[in-house]
């Protein structure tokens, strides 16, 4: 009997010796870096400007075509999918005050759709999961540009479906021009030293395919420990000019960055999602959650090379935030200073005007909590309006992360701002005008934003986590911009 008591005390003790050594080794393996290891031996691809003509409407008309294509990413021949390409998309450009027409061809084998990231506009042309696309068909929106200069970018959006489909590589940059901001002092010669940096993580399969599963013990998504920046793998840009303004855009569907340069440097960050800044500031990392955007000048002396770096993230919860990539590291892009450099303008003192809304004049305020997969306690009903807004007013919104889980809180049509985080004044960094916002476990935004414009009874905008694997798990809601007086009628469904 005491052999007996012996021996089961020493399975116990060998079984929970063994759940520390794994849970010790899972800690260990949860943490990815690639500082120092990557070799920067190929030139950052910039990605090409889509042409355009201007039709006997005056419209600026693009085209893009969805398609199946395959490039060599260092792990031979890996099958993708592009915008009029093999891989990403062309940048397209427009001016505040042009009307654009974009004509979208679906040539995949499923149904696809294009959302405008960022965009103001009507919510027929939006590219929601109201919007989907059948394979060989084309959808042509058209819309006004109205709103400042900023970084925008266009991905899928189909139900159920978005994750894969910007994870094989479809996403694009759309820049916004405004003829009248008074800042033509910021880099601005594209690919020159005004550069996209389109940063997205990737993982490999054995076959050298792009792999597109889960971490066992991750609950955000695909996590990959591979970089590509445009499309490149350890790229690098030569730097030819004093300054050079660089466009940060996290694509990635999961994971967040925390962007600083390996010296430690400063550097000017001057706009946000929706524009510019009111005035710069001067920091030594951005951090960027799925979708958001940044724009900053880094200020490079004659001859020298830099590192532009993701350094771990500020997630929140630190056992949560280690298996969501909080404790990775990543050297993303080098920047290659010229023996001599052109001289460049200092960066304005002041950027943009952003009149700042009044929270005193909303006619509505509105909470919503994100827990689970759910909002407000619901997954997403393509069929059922969850908020309706008058259009013309202004709406306070309180958006809470009411779980330990990292999530990312985006709103379709509007750019809106940071009125309090945690009943704290936001800092510098979320002055200006966001559309993608992230929730720290347990941290509650209040946000203000002005519904102008664009009133559809029948055609829904969305509000969602842009972590891709929880919005295509139903975390998202919907909400329709009416006349007053109108009441919600939808009439697009979903196929």
């Amino acid at each position: 009997m005491r052999r007996l008591l012996f021996g089961g005390l020493a399975l116990v003790l060998l079984l929970c010796g063994g759940a520390v050594a794994l849970g010790t080794w899972l800690w260990g393996r949860a943490a990815v870096s690639t500082v120092g290891t990557v070799a920067f031996d190929q030139p950052l691809a910039i990605p090409p400007l889509a042409p355009s003509r201007v039709d006997g409407s005056g419209r600026r008309v693009f085209d893009l075509h969805a398609r199946v294509g395959e490039r060599d990413f260092g792990h031979g021949r890996t099958r993708t999918w592009g915008f009029s390409g093999d891989y990403l998309g062309p940048t397209l450009r427009a001016s505040k005050g042009e009307q654009v027409t974009v004509n979208v061809h679906n040539g995949l084998d499923e149904a696809t759709s294009v959302h405008w990231h960022g965009m103001h506009l009507p919510a027929r042309m939006d590219g929601g999961p109201h919007q989907e696309v059948e394979p060989g068909t084309t959808w042509s929106p058209t819309w006004r540009i109205d709103q400042p200069a900023a970084t925008l970018w266009y991905h899928p959006h189909p139900h159920g479906r978005t994750e894969s489909h910007v994870y094989r590589g479809l996403a694009g940059l759309f820049l916004l021009d405004d003829p009248s901001a008074p800042v033509a002092a910021l880099p601005n010669r594209y690919g020159v030293d005004d550069v996209p940096v389109i940063v997205q993580d990737k993982r490999f399969s054995r076959d050298g395919q792009f792999d597109g599963s889960h971490g066992v013990f991750g609950d955000i998504g695909v996590l990959g420990d591979t970089l590509l920046v445009n499309g490149s793998v350890g790229p690098y840009h030569q730097v030819t000019a004093e300054r050079v303004r660089l466009r940060l855009l996290n694509a990635s569907t999961a994971r967040s960055y925390r962007f600083a340069l390996s010296d430690e440097r400063s550097f000017a960050l001057v706009g946000t999602d929706g524009g510019l800044l009111p005035a710069p500031a001067e920091v030594r990392s951005v951090q960027l959650s799925p979708a958001e955007r940044a724009e900053i000048v880094v200020t490079m002396r004659p001859g020298e090379h830099v590192t532009l770096r993701s350094v771990p993230p500020d997630l929140g919860e630190v056992g949560v935030a280690r298996f969501a990539g909080g404790a990775d590291s990543f050297d993303v892009l080098q920047l290659r200073a010229a023996g001599t450099l052109v001289a460049s303008p200092p960066v304005p003192a002041r950027l943009a005007d952003v009149p700042r809304l009044d929270p005193a004049g909303a006619a509505q305020q509105r909470r919503f909590v994100l827990s689970g997969r759910r909002i407000n306690g619901d997954r997403i009903d393509l069929d059922r309006v969850d908020a309706v807004v008058t259009k013309d007013t202004t709406e306070v919104w309180r958006v809470r992360n009411g779980h330990d889980t990292p999530h990312s809180f985006h709103v379709h049509d509007v750019q809106f701002q940071v009125l309090t985080v945690d009943g704290r004044r936001p800092p510098a960094y979320l002055s200006g005008w966001k559309d993608t916002i992230y929730l720290r476990p347990r941290t509650e935004f209040v946000i203000i934003a002005r519904f102008a414009d664009h009133a559809d009874p029948g055609s829904p905008y969305m509000f969602h986590c842009h972590v891709l694997f929880h919005e295509d798990q139903g975390m998202m809601g919907q909400f329709v911009v009416v006349e007053p007086g109108q009441r919600p009628a939808l009439t697009h469904r979903h196929r």
